[in-house]
């Protein structure tokens, strides 16, 4: 009786390992934008939520570039201009809008568009 033997060969094996090390590299190369990504969404939260009565917008870009040194967000990642405030029919509406660019493999770069949106409590001062 003879057995048909089944598996991968030693050329399937290394061309799935060469799929699987680009996507791991690709992974590890955009994790830490994507971590520092969820700092500024903290530090964001962290403002609203306690409130900007009587507050200016400097003051308020004041504060959450103090919160991302403390979330590690780098200094290069936000400007105080990325930060805006935006008035409606419901309130006031803190907004960080950012492009993270990130070096991949030779003169590949990975461009990774941020925003975000959060409702701010209490009344600006002008």
């Amino acid at each position: 009786m003879k057995s048909k033997q089944t598996g991968i060969t030693l050329i399937g094996f290394l061309i799935v390992l060469v799929v699987v090390a680009f996507f791991g590299y690709m992974a590890m190369k955009l994790v830490p934008a994507y971590s520092e990504y969820m700092g500024v969404v903290k530090a964001m939260n962290q403002e609203a939520s306690s409130g900007v009565d009587g507050k200016t917008l400097d003051s308020i870009r004041r504060d959450l570039m103090y919160k991302f040194s403390m979330q590690y967000v780098g200094d290069d990642t936000i400007t105080p201009s990325d930060i805006t405030i935006t008035h409606d029919n419901g309130g006031n509406q803190l907004n960080i809008s950012y492009d993270k660019q990130t070096a991949f493999i030779y003169n590949i770069d990975f461009l990774v568009h941020f925003e975000k949106s959060v409702p701010l409590q209490g009344n600006l001062a002008q």
